[in-house]
């Protein structure tokens, strides 16, 4: 006797429940695909292939691109002219001079030190490089000054919301006035130093 089949008849949140499952499988989209529409997963292994190229092009483009930076965003504000003013320089002479730069939130003011001879040079230097390399306690003072000048202080925004504008202004220039004084007084120091060691040179020669 032949055996007979029946047709079996699923219900109606069986077979929505195994769709749901195909569309949401390990397989991904491709055999979410196959299962609801009735193609087979060799079709859709080709479509996924076929896409494939198109996917690691835009990934080439967009590693080509290379993502947005800080240095990128800070590049296009330096150079755009809405967001900076006019820079003012106060020259009292070639070598003493000071440069104010202004933004919509911060300002850049550098300062050049009067520096007469070499040895006043060397001094300087070495003056404003010892701060400097301590700038994190001064809080407004740059680590490396603008080209030209001997130091330079940058005041933004988040420092007017915590410091007193005429304090700032206050400190800035007693600050400078004391590094004027500072190096005037080494170069007292060393003139004074310089003419003992000749006279003791002298002395011991005669």
């Amino acid at each position: 006797m032949a055996a007979t089949y029946k047709p079996c008849v699923l219900p109606a949140s069986v077979v929505a429940a195994r769709a749901k499952r195909g569309r949401r499988g390990p397989a991904g989209r491709g055999r979410g695909v196959a299962r609801s529409s009735g193609f087979s997963p060799e079709i859709a292994r080709r479509g996924a292939a076929a896409r494939a190229p198109t996917r690691a092009a835009r990934a080439g483009d967009s590693a080509l691109r290379g993502p947005r930076t800080t240095t990128d965003t800070a590049g296009r504000v330096r150079g755009s002219k809405e967001l900076l003013l006019n820079p003012i320089r106060d020259l009292r002479a070639e070598q003493e001079k000071c440069l104010i730069e202004g933004s919509v939130n911060s300002v850049r003011v550098s300062f050049a030190i009067k520096q007469a001879d070499e040895i006043e040079r060397i001094l300087t230097h070495k003056f404003t490089r010892f701060l400097m390399q301590r700038s994190e306690q001064f809080v407004i003072m740059r680590r490396k000054p603008a080209e030209g000048y001997s130091i330079s202080f940058l005041i933004t925004h988040t420092h007017l919301e915590k410091m007193w504008k005429g304090k700032l202004v206050d400190f800035i220039i007693t600050f400078m006035e004391d590094i004027n004084k500072e190096i005037s007084a080494m170069r007292i120091a060393l003139n004074s130093r310089a003419r003992i060691v000749a006279e003791v040179r002298r002395d011991a020669a005669s």
